[in-house]
């Protein structure tokens, strides 16, 4: 009797979700992307591990874990240390991503080669560059240290191999899309290479109390490559923000077990990498125009530190039979929102108007207490006229006009008026309760068209 051979079975997998079918399809039925659908073998189930476990683990009491606060690693930047949540936690693992040119590599490298000492060995496990163009990026940023470790490679079981050689403190894999294991016959950057190889990371990290950094791409819509399986793996999720063709970078923790997820870190981009910015809100106000109608101050907070920055408007008659409603910074779908309300509330019309909207440093608002500063901008280029360059608006506004509380006035108040400010327009709200700094002079208000009239 012949003998037939097994053929290798197929399927395709969605590189945005992970949704398999046993067939080409145009539109994932589970994401509705279009066009993600890539053929990939399966291969058998891979042996686990890798790394050899030294004991067995037990269940043990809550009262009975010891925790030690002090055994996080302080990172030389204080930024960086204040999204991590107070510094590097033993064992965690963390993914950065980021547009490319945005300066992922540059901060890992540098904070890899202040981190390296003769009793701490950093290995840098670099898969898009060689370990001469690596050096070649080293010597540009002014680095150069005996301790940091640069490993050139791809394959995984390597890269787990010479781990057990050197033990290093700390590790760092750029990038994660273009590692691979051999088992498997997809591409490296492939959802179940991706998933794969940052499931054995995280056994490294968790068996041997290792800190392992991965660096992710993000596509051309800007969200984290690869299968969403791994934002839930990692311990720690990091979004580098900003414009390449602005010096200010921003470093956002979207995810942390260690810490809080509105944290932020700010830093600028120089000849010699990225510097750490102490205080944001003196940079984002520092090229402000103050004679210039539809400019308006800002405080938002970003975990526990209140930032400063400059909202801008601008309206103008419109061409063309459907206004434009864009912004820069602030989603544009809470724009449409409080147009409505300045349309209906207050009684300005700008649905024939075009609409822009801009928030200066490349910073993005995502809290509602930057709603009425937005309001106050819009109506002040409707009238061209000029707010008061020494006010801070704070407030969030509502469907009825009215303006609602938001949280820690206190720190906000404090930080304007630290940097010179001497009005402050609040919810009436959150008066109840409020220590008023020194040198700042405080107006409540109740409703949209009271605060514009305070202001404008």
């Amino acid at each position: 009797m012949p003998r037939f051979t097994k053929k290798s079975s197929v399927e395709y997998v969605c590189q945005s979700c992970g949704h398999k079918s046993p067939r080409w399809i145009g539109r994932c039925p589970e994401c509705g992307t279009w066009s993600s659908f890539v053929e990939e073998k399966v291969a058998p189930e891979p042996k686990r591990g890798g790394i050899k476990v030294t004991e067995r683990s037990k269940p043990l009491p809550l009262a009975e874990i010891s925790h030690d606060e002090n055994a996080r690693l302080r990172c030389s930047s204080q930024e960086f240390n204040r999204v991590l949540g107070g510094g590097i936690v033993p064992g965690s693992l963390t993914l950065i991503g980021g547009d490319p040119g945005i300066g992922k590599s540059t901060l890992m490298l540098q904070e890899a080669a202040a981190l390296a000492k003769p009793d701490f060995h950093v290995l840098y496990v670099t898969g898009e560059e060689s370990s001469r163009q690596t050096k070649m990026r080293a010597q540009r940023l002014g680095i150069d240290s005996r301790y940091l470790f640069i490993l050139a490679e791809t394959n995984l079981e390597m890269i787990l191999d010479e781990v057990e050689k050197l033990q290093p403190k700390l590790m760092i894999v750029d990038s994660i899309q273009t590692t691979y294991r051999n088992e498997f016959e997809s591409p490296p950057g492939s959802i179940s290479q991706v998933r794969e190889c940052a499931l054995a990371f995280m056994n490294l990290a968790k068996q041997r109390s290792l800190p392992v950094f991965l660096i992710g791409h993000v596509t051309k819509e800007g969200y984290l490559a690869g299968p969403k399986t791994l934002e839930h793996m990692v311990d720690t999720l990091l979004q580098f923000e900003g414009d390449r063709d602005h010096f200010f970078r921003i470093l956002r923790s979207v995810k942390n077990r260690f810490g809080s997820t509105r944290e932020i870190g700010v830093f600028e981009m120089h000849e010699l990498g990225l510097r750490e910015v102490t205080n944001p809100s003196e940079i984002f106000l520092a090229q402000r125009k103050e004679n210039i109608s539809g400019s308006v101050v800002v405080c938002t907070m970003e975990g526990s530190r209140p930032i400063l920055v400059e909202v801008q408007a601008l309206l103008t008659s419109s061409n063309y039979g459907l206004p434009q409603r864009t912004a820069n910074g602030f989603d544009v779908r809470r724009l449409a929102l409080l147009l409505a309300v300045i349309e209906k509330r207050v009684g300005l019309r700008v649905g024939t108007f075009d609409v822009f909207v801009n928030v200066a440093g490349g910073v993005r608002l995502e809290e509602p207490a930057a709603d009425l500063g937005v309001v106050v901008a819009v109506a002040s280029s409707l009238k061209n006229a000029v707010v008061d360059p020494q006010a801070v608006v704070i407030g969030e506004v509502g469907l009825g006009g009215e303006i609602r509380a938001v949280p820690q006035v206190d720190k906000r108040l404090v930080e304007a008026a630290k940097l010179g400010f001497k009005h402050a327009v609040i919810p009436k709200l959150s008066m109840k309760g409020l220590q008023k700094p020194a040198g700042i002079e405080v107006v409540a208000v109740e409703k949209v068209d009271e605060a514009l009239d305070k202001l404008l």
